[in-house]
């Protein structure tokens, strides 16, 4: 049986250590890092997750706040509100949740986050930056997947590693750094071979190319997508896919892109669905903005 990687477990000891570098931060005559989470509408998975968020950042000394806006909304209003959290310089980090309202741009409301403030890493900069390999804030799941990776040293160095999803959030960002040169500045390469696939990849192609493959990371959304013919034995099985489902007995639950139970007795070692890539982005989320109020008071120091 494959080992289980313990997202949430790992989420629980980098926050712990987050806790002491923003205690070590404040005591050095910082204020405490600050974020602010934006929310659209009444989605009620949206609100779940910003109150996972918020919790989060408060276990490990964040400033916390969400700020609410009804659906009916209009584009310009929130603009202009980002553009005071912009201007404010008691704010590290701004998020947006997602989706908003389908009256709005998403690209143009997410680049009007200063990309200094950006801790989802979705502005166009920091995605720039990213693809040239220099120091930036990465999108959150996206790093979650490259940490999981070197906290339980899993070898990726020339490996074969195929990225199941093309978003320009989780499944780009996550072939780019599988692919970069480790001496380059971000410091995030992690020097394999990648091949990305995505939906309109034929079937057999992709149980081609999964078959060869050292690492998987699958990102789409697709229950059951990834199957036990698909794996060569001993590889490492990362599931960010998460698809709410109703299983044979009318109950509700969660599950992945990857058929867990087979895929399990081959592969060398997988995250579980829910327990693995969710939790582990909420704490780089909190990675991120530390990370953000930390360079902020740099400029300011410097200024």
């Amino acid at each position: 049986m494959a080992q289980v990687i313990d997202g949430k477990a790992l989420s629980k000891k980098i926050k712990e250590e987050l806790k002491m570098k923003i205690h070590n931060f404040v005591n050095l005559g910082h204020r405490a890092p600050s974020l602010r989470c934006i929310i659209v509408g009444d989605d009620p998975a949206s609100h779940t997750y910003v109150k996972n968020k918020i919790q989060a950042a408060i276990d490990v000394g964040i400033n916390a706040a969400t700020i609410k806006y009804d659906a009916t909304l209009n584009e310009e209003d929130l603009i202009a509100a980002i553009n005071s959290l912009n201007a404010d310089k008691e704010v590290d980090g701004i998020l947006v949740q997602l989706p908003l309202p389908g009256t709005m741009d998403e690209r143009k409301v997410c680049n009007t986050v200063a990309p200094e403030k950006d801790v989802d890493g979705f502005h166009i900069i920091n995605v720039g930056q990213l693809s040239l390999d220099m120091p930036t804030l990465v999108p959150a799941t996206a790093l979650a997947v490259i940490e999981i990776l070197k906290r339980y040293k899993i070898e990726t160095f020339g490996k074969n590693a195929v990225v199941v999803g093309r978003s320009k959030n989780v499944g780009m960002p996550i072939a780019m750094m599988l692919h970069s040169d480790q001496k380059h500045d971000s410091g995030l390469g992690m020097d394999a071979t990648v091949t990305v696939c995505h939906r309109y990849t034929p079937p057999d192609q992709l149980e081609y190319f999964c078959r060869n493959a050292d690492i998987i990371v699958s990102a789409t959304g697709v229950p059951k997508l990834i199957k036990a013919n698909m794996i060569k034995p001993g590889a490492t099985i990362i599931d960010v896919g998460i698809t709410r489902i109703t299983d044979e007995q009318g109950k509700t639950k969660l599950v992945g892109d990857v058929d867990y139970e087979e895929v399990s007795k081959i592969a060398g070692a997988i995250t579980p669905v829910p327990g693995g890539v969710g939790p582990m982005t909420v704490a780089m989320l909190m990675h991120n903005t530390l990370e953000a109020a930390q360079k902020l008071r740099e400029k300011e120091m410097k200024i």
